[in-house]
């Protein structure tokens, strides 16, 4: 790898040329990975590249007058210190609409560097004065995208994007982590009580907590990623809604299974009651607040269903 210091002025734009073509080309797979959900920011994205061509263009015929046709390949990952992106997030889907933007944000800001920083070494006025006005267009896409976004992302297309993004939240992470957190705390209060009140020994009964805790969060993880790949019902990575479904059943587990690390029974058995308590209450305000049920009835249909496992749990204990 070679230091920027030590690249001479015909590598320098030999360089530019290949990020404005990188650049153009990132911007057309946040285009297409958006187009099918966000039209309209994907619009703004297509809008953005031809920007990144014409940049390319300029520099190209400055390039041609100055050192002829034959162009180097000089890329960025060949120069010490350069920018890099470290990952192709434009080639993931689907792909997030915040991370498309964040990272475009970030690209403008490393090209912009860039280019101030070759304007201060180039001793050729023409090549001087064409780089510090890319500098200067960089630092003005954040305007642009602005601008386009306003044009192009009117209140009702933003608004349907919107309602886009929130859908696939829903899908994605709410849904599957909601059911993993109902199944972990209600289908382990029974044999974390029974073992309770069967022993009335604390650290027998955390044993059987966590067992009953972790076996349901591999087993909920690997129901949820093996029920489809997402492609036809939009629920996205069957990985990623896997873990969260696991996690989430593993904590609903854990949280009244903990208690019993306190050697006192009775202290452990009440706390623990306590936290089912308020497992039950978030279950229901998630149920309102992302499902859109009415708040009696999600804390009714929750808790109906978590005492009667409580109670079996209970009674089979003592029996």
């Amino acid at each position: 790898m070679k230091q920027f210091s030590d690249l001479t002025e015909q590598e320098v734009l030999a360089l530019a040329i290949t990020n404005e073509e990188e650049d153009s080309r990132i911007y057309r797979g946040f285009a297409e990975g958006l187009r099918a959900e966000y039209p309209a920011s994907a619009k703004v994205f297509d809008e953005m590249a031809d920007e990144e061509v014409t940049h390319r263009t300029k520099l190209f015929d400055l390039y041609q007058k100055k050192f002829g046709d034959d162009l180097p390949l000089v890329r960025r990952q060949d120069v010490k210190g350069f920018i890099t992106h470290r990952t192709s997030l434009w080639l993931m889907r689907p792909l997030g609409l915040d991370a498309a933007r964040k990272h475009a944000e970030n690209m403008e800001v490393e090209a912009e560097r860039f280019y101030r920083k070759a304007a201060e070494t180039a001793r050729d006025v023409s090549v001087r004065q064409l780089l510090i006005e890319l500098a200067e267009a960089e630092a003005d896409h954040e305007q642009l995208a602005h601008k386009l976004s306003a044009e192009i992302l009117t209140p009702g297309a933003r608004a349907s994007e919107d309602e886009t993004s929130r859908r696939k939240f829903m899908l994605q992470y709410v849904q599957p982590g909601l059911a993993g957190l109902m199944d972990g705390s209600v289908s382990t209060l029974a044999p974390l009580f029974a073992a309770a009140f069967a022993t009335h020994n604390t650290w027998e009964t955390f044993l059987v907590g966590m067992a009953a805790s972790v076996g349901a969060g591999i087993s909920m993880a690997f129901a949820e990623a093996l029920s489809d790949d997402g492609t036809l019902t939009g629920r996205g990575s069957p990985v990623i809604r896997g873990i969260v479904t696991g996690g989430m059943t593993a904590i609903g587990g854990l949280g009244h299974t903990l208690p019993y690390l306190i050697p006192d029974f009775k202290i452990a058995t009440a706390v623990s009651f306590f936290v089912v308590a308020i497992e039950l209450s978030v279950i229901s305000w998630i149920r309102h607040r992302y499902m859109d049920t009415p708040l009696l009835r999600a804390a009714f249909q929750v808790v109906v269903g978590g005492v009667l496992v409580f109670v079996a749990g209970i009674l089979i204990g003592s029996s």
